[in-house]
């Protein structure tokens, strides 16, 4: 592992209900945006076991994830120690690269150094580019043996497979009016050309190494890795919704990877590996408007007892 140097800036620790303590660290003096943490501590002590949660693409602060979900206060409540990461990639990291990966593996070492926790479980789990993280966070710490691996992951409404995103995104450029487009559509078509190197016509190997999952991939070289690893991925695939609000159709949204990754995971032989959809349940704090790519999908009681039960 890269040494990292630590350089505490500020600890602020603060006390909510449900037993817990919430402190905020900074790993970087120079740099209050990215490079820290959020660690919601059981008000006990008693640490029984530790989970990262990795918020969706655009979050600078992990107070975000605290208004949009309860999930870290209820895990407190069962001793478990959350840690809410903004990498070292920033706001808008791309979650599969390289270089998030890489940050990400040298925190939760971190965190294992400095709480201790060697040898307790370890559970992670992250929405939408967050989940995305996640699910290639674990492929890859069973398929090169990182020290640190999950006892159970799971995603919140991730996308999954960079090819199928890319396409599907220049399809909904070229289906649409001009001026009419989502500009995190022509964003993303951008930002996936340039974290690949190309275009699934140039760079395909890019992808399939990339994505947490690829379709299109015959070898299922990703998702081997997760065969013996408890899997839940939650989607709210409310096509009604997305049709007369952004006007996207299935191609666009996630559910199609969440489903074929689910599938073959169950197909190689993986009976913990579950899709989870729900119904009205995305609502987005605190405005609580109608959303169903949102925290909100992910029922905390119900999550955590899963995480909980995988032994």
């Amino acid at each position: 592992m890269n040494k990292i140097i630590i350089l505490i800036l500020a600890i602020s620790v603060s006390t909510f209900s449900f037993c817990q303590k919430v402190e905020h660290v900074y790993l970087d003096k120079k740099d209050s945006t990215a490079n820290m943490y959020v660690a919601v501590v059981p008000q006990s002590g008693q640490i029984n076991s530790f989970m990262f949660l990795l918020d969706g693409f655009g979050n600078y602060s992990p107070q975000n994830l605290l208004i949009e979900t309860d999930l870290p206060k209820y895990a407190a409540q069962q001793n478990i120690l959350t840690i809410i990461p903004i990498l070292n990639t920033g706001g808008l990291y791309f979650g599969s690269d390289a270089a998030s990966q890489q940050s990400l593996k040298e925190l939760i070492e971190l965190i294992v150094a400095k709480y201790k926790l060697k040898g307790k479980d370890f559970y992670i789990g992250g929405f939408s580019i967050g989940g995305t993280c996640v699910i290639k966070y674990a492929e890859l710490a069973i398929h090169n043996n990182y020290p640190v691996k999950p006892k159970a992951v799971f995603a919140v409404d991730p996308p999954l497979d960079w090819q199928r995103f890319y396409n599907a995104a220049k399809r909904v450029v070229r289906l649409s009016k001009p001026g009419q487009v989502n500009e995190e559509v022509t964003y993303m078509i951008g930002r996936i050309q340039k974290e690949m190197g190309g275009t699934p016509e140039t760079a395909l190997e890019n992808f399939y190494n990339n994505s947490p999952y690829s379709f299109s991939d015959t070898t299922q070289r990703a998702i081997k890795s997760l065969i013996k690893m408890p899997v839940m991925i939650i989607s709210e695939p409310d096509i009604q919704w997305w049709l007369s609000q952004r006007g996207y159709d299935y191609a666009y949204i996630n559910i199609t990877d969440q489903a074929a990754m689910i599938s073959e995971l169950q197909k190689l032989g993986n009976d913990k590996a579950v899709l989870v959809t729900t119904t009205n349940k995305g609502y987005r704090k605190p405005g609580n408007g109608r959303h169903p790519h949102s925290w909100s999908i992910a029922d905390p009681v119900t999550l955590t007892k899963w995480l909980l039960s995988q032994k």
